[in-house]
């Protein structure tokens, strides 16, 4: 496999999602071969495989909870080349487009019980949000703005928790953010490379194993192995997919299942928002927005 490694993607432990060296030779047995370890492969193609012997079969039956349904497989011919496993994520995901209504980009002053309101006519409801809980200062709010950064550009105060969008005519508007709990900040510019309504979310493998409790809420989707776009993805309905240098950075800013986490630095790095503000500045902001995050 030349300048490849193989990577497991789906496991029932922590230890069994740290990626591994190069598959070995099938050494010589005889008799019965129990399978390696309770784990699926995947190969570019999106083809599933399982471990014996040191060597890769092929894997059709069922899978349950991103796991092997044991005594379901099915035998199939040896295929005389080894698959070729990326151990690096794909530079963009697809996730699975989902048509959203077109709705008329409100310009008008900001009233938070409107704002804030259940959205019934999206491909997944979204509940209303108690504003009336939140802090003040991290509600959508029409502010003046007299900095350097032309309209059309984001700005991110991670020390704030404030997003703004630069607007014409020196307003911009403000927005609550969650970002990234110690260790896992980041700063410098890029750019929004594509949107995504209700994306699909794929963990990346490290986070997955820091967190393998993810592993029983994973599914094979059509990119990998992450959950589908709904009501219980991570991403929430809007998201954006930052890059750098032509490269993805992995960092989105993006929709919540946690609305009352805005205004604190919780997140793996990526900007979260209350989903009606997700909404928002997804319909205002174009794909090539330059985002900046300060220090």
């Amino acid at each position: 496999m030349t300048g490849l490694t193989r990577r497991s993607l789906l496991a029932g432990s922590a230890a069994g999602l740290i990626a591994v060296g190069p598959v070995p030779a099938l050494a010589q047995r005889t008799g019965f071969v129990p399978y390696d370890d309770d784990v699926l492969y995947q190969d570019q193609s999106g083809a599933l495989y399982r471990r014996r012997g040191g060597r890769y079969e092929p894997y059709s039956g069922r899978v349950d909870h991103g796991r092997p349904v044991p005594g379901d497989e099915v035998a199939e011919p040896a295929r005389s080349a080894q698959p070729a496993f990326d151990q690096s994520r794909p530079a963009a995901q697809a996730p699975t487009a989902r048509t959203t209504v077109n709705r008329p980009i409100d310009d008008g002053p900001i009233d938070h019980a409107r704002a804030y309101s259940a959205i019934t006519d999206d491909p997944f409801p979204i509940a209303a949000f108690n504003y009336k809980k939140m802090n003040p200062a991290y509600l959508r709010q029409e502010i003046s703005y007299s900095g350097p950064y032309e309209p059309g550009t984001i700005v991110v105060d991670p020390r704030a928790h404030t997003l703004i969008l630069v607007q014409a005519n020196g307003r911009a508007r403000r927005y609550g953010v969650g970002v990234g709990k110690q260790g896992f900040s980041w700063s410098g510019a890029a750019t929004v490379n594509s949107k995504q309504a209700w994306p699909d979310w794929y963990p990346p493998k490290e986070m997955i194993a820091r967190r393998p409790d993810l592993a029983s809420q994973i599914d094979k989707l059509q990119s990998g192995l992450g959950v589908a776009g709904g009501t219980r993805n991570p991403l929430g309905a809007r998201a954006m997919y930052l890059w750098q240098d032509g490269k993805d950075t992995l960092f989105r800013i993006h929709g919540t299942l946690e609305p009352y986490s805005i205004g604190q630095s919780v997140s793996s790095g990526c900007i979260r928002m209350i989903n009606q503000d997700a909404i928002d500045l997804y319909d205002r902001v174009a794909v090539g927005a330059k985002v900046v995050v300060l220090k």
